[in-house]
């Protein structure tokens, strides 16, 4: 008798500790599997070689492969949709950046995914300086010329995508002072660099590093950066605000940022912001900030949210103002 009631005991607890742990058990044990990483853009820009320099890293953390792939496409909406119906587990995340959750609300009359209920802020990271740059032989120095020349005759600027933020600049300028930019779009930065550098349009917003080469052949020029401060990348280079131009989108800042679909577990996104912190006194990704020109730490999932809810009825703003769309 003693016997069975110790065993009926022993199954008690055992059934007990099943039903009363599983979603902690569960989250203690992540991950079981690997890691699959949704990039919204090409590889190659910034955004790929965040996403893969922050999940080398989160694989050697973690004891599981990190496997990212590129799901390029309508500024960053099939990326998205991708990542919004997948199951919160922990096994999906997704890389993109401000356009995608922001701005594609207005570009688009119709989304695979809402952006305020489909997803869950992991970690957020400075996107850089953006500089305008004209073609060798193009004459304007600043951004005054640029625009008196725009005036004029017909301008080209490429952008790395539709409605991102070259294409928006593009537009708002258009607006304000009665020029005459037309928007070139590009899936990705380096045809455009290679396209600007070989005159074949007139100026392009991107990154300062995929620039790079154009920049030291003197193929192309520099000569204005947004936001109030200057790159030190490229210090000699003075922003739009220092020239005059004020306005809104000279002086708003973008994002890359790291995304779960909504609902994943707290543990689970704390536990990549921890790593991520950790990844950026790494070598390789202290290197990539000082090429890009970065801030030296992501920011948190809670800082992030943070950020965003303060610009994304600026960006909100100004896709709605300027009546650009997609589709």
């Amino acid at each position: 008798m003693d016997e069975i009631r110790r065993r009926l005991l022993s199954g008690a607890a055992s059934l007990g500790a099943l039903f009363a742990f599983p979603f902690g058990a569960s989250a203690q044990a992540w991950p079981t599997k690997p890691i699959r990483v949704v990039v919204a853009y090409p590889a190659g820009g910034l955004t790929d070689i965040l996403a893969r320099a922050y999940s080398e890293h989160l694989a050697q953390k973690l004891g599981q492969p990190v496997v990212v792939e590129n799901k390029p496409g309508a500024s960053g909406a099939i990326g998205g949709a991708e990542v919004a119906k997948a199951a919160p587990d922990g096994y999906t995340f997704l890389f993109t950046i401000s356009t995608s959750m922001n701005q594609n609300r207005v570009l688009y009359k119709k989304l695979p995914y809402d952006a305020d209920k489909d997803f869950t802020y992991v970690s957020g990271f400075d996107a850089g300086h953006l500089p305008l740059a004209v073609a060798a032989g193009v004459k304007a120095t600043n951004m005054a010329e640029f625009v008196e020349m725009a005036r004029r005759e017909r301008v080209t600027m490429g952008n790395y995508s539709a409605g991102s933020f070259p294409h928006m600049l593009a537009a708002q300028v258009n607006k304000l002072y009665g020029t005459k930019i037309e928007p070139v779009h590009y899936k990705g930065e380096a045809p455009m660099w290679a396209d600007l550098a070989s005159g074949q349009i007139t100026s392009a917003i991107g990154s300062i590093p995929a620039m790079g080469p154009h920049l030291q052949s003197g193929r192309v020029r520099p000569i204005a950066v947004p936001t109030t401060v200057r790159s030190s990348r490229l210090p000699n280079v003075p922003t739009f605000v220092e020239q005059g131009f004020k306005d809104s989108i000279f002086v708003i800042q973008g994002w890359i940022g790291m995304f779960g679909p909504a609902g994943l577990s707290k543990d689970i996104i704390n536990r990549i912001s921890a790593i991520h912190q950790d990844a950026a006194e790494s070598p390789r990704i202290k290197q990539i900030n000082t090429t890009f020109g970065l801030r030296d730490k992501p920011w948190t999932a809670e800082e992030f949210e943070k950020l965003n809810e303060e610009i994304k009825p600026i960006w909100i703003a100004l896709a709605r103002e300027l009546g650009i769309t997609l589709d």
